[in-house]
């Protein structure tokens, strides 16, 4: 990523040089800002979109017929199994996860900066759910619950901060100088993980799956916003004259 923003930058920038007699050397930033700016809006609209069809008989078929198949391979093992990653991607999960990026961030890759990013990733995540969750205003379905839940259903909060989390170190990941078998398993391993939260919440029966496709939408969106908006500051500090 940070590749593509610099070599898109000097292209813009040289451009601008031989275009133009006064040169503004902020220009490029403010182009990639702009172009961050027409992704999140555009993530933002399909969500806004999903959002404004909760209501509609369409949507309530599409939930109930993709709830009625997870549900109907209920069993104790995938109970147990459903069970566990929804708890990977609640609290006590991810101050585990945080714990052990912590000690790997400090004593392997020296860089503190990976864990207050991420940390700032998932809390930007959590506040804005709550937000919409009040804002919208979605009860949980009305079938077996399999976990307690004491929150309002739309967007999916488990949902929206592991895509958020997990697919942000899933960005940290292919930024690591680790073996390539190790950095595609780890990714395998977080994508599956993401998907597999997803899933738990339906299958537990605490979610429709629109809430989980609304959840895994805003959770991308601040992914690309704080993966855009860290390189730009990366990219500021190392070139103070941009």
């Amino acid at each position: 990523m940070r590749q593509i923003l610099s070599s898109f930058i000097k292209s813009v920038r040289k451009f601008l040089a031989d275009k133009l007699n006064q040169y503004n050397t902020t220009l490029p930033y403010l182009i990639t800002v702009i172009i961050a700016l027409i992704v999140v809006v555009g993530g933002i609209n399909a969500f806004i979109e999903l959002t404004e069809t909760l209501k509609t008989e369409v949507l309530a078929n599409y939930d109930s017929a993709i709830t009625d198949y997870v549900i109907s391979y209920r069993s104790p093992t995938l109970t147990s199994y459903f069970k566990f990653v929804t708890n990977v991607g609640d609290t006590y999960g991810y101050l585990i996860v945080l714990g052990v990026f912590l000690v790997v961030s400090l004593f392997v890759f020296k860089r503190w900066k990976y864990v207050a990013q991420a940390t700032l990733v998932l809390a930007l995540a959590t506040v804005s759910n709550m937000i919409l969750k009040r804002f919208i205003d979605r009860a949980r379905p009305g079938i077996e619950h399999l976990v307690s839940v004491e929150t309002l259903s739309y967007p999916s909060g488990h949902a929206m901060s592991a895509m958020a989390f997990y697919g942000f170190l899933i960005f940290l990941v292919t930024k690591f100088k680790i073996q390539k078998v190790i950095k595609y398993v780890l990714i395998i391993v977080l994508v599956l993980l993401i998907l597999s939260i997803g899933i738990s919440r339906i299958y537990l029966g605490v979610h429709f799956p629109s809430d989980v496709a609304g959840g895994f939408i805003a959770g991308f969106i601040w992914v690309v916003f704080c993966v855009l908006i860290f390189d730009l500051i990366e990219l500021f500090r190392r070139d103070p004259q941009t």
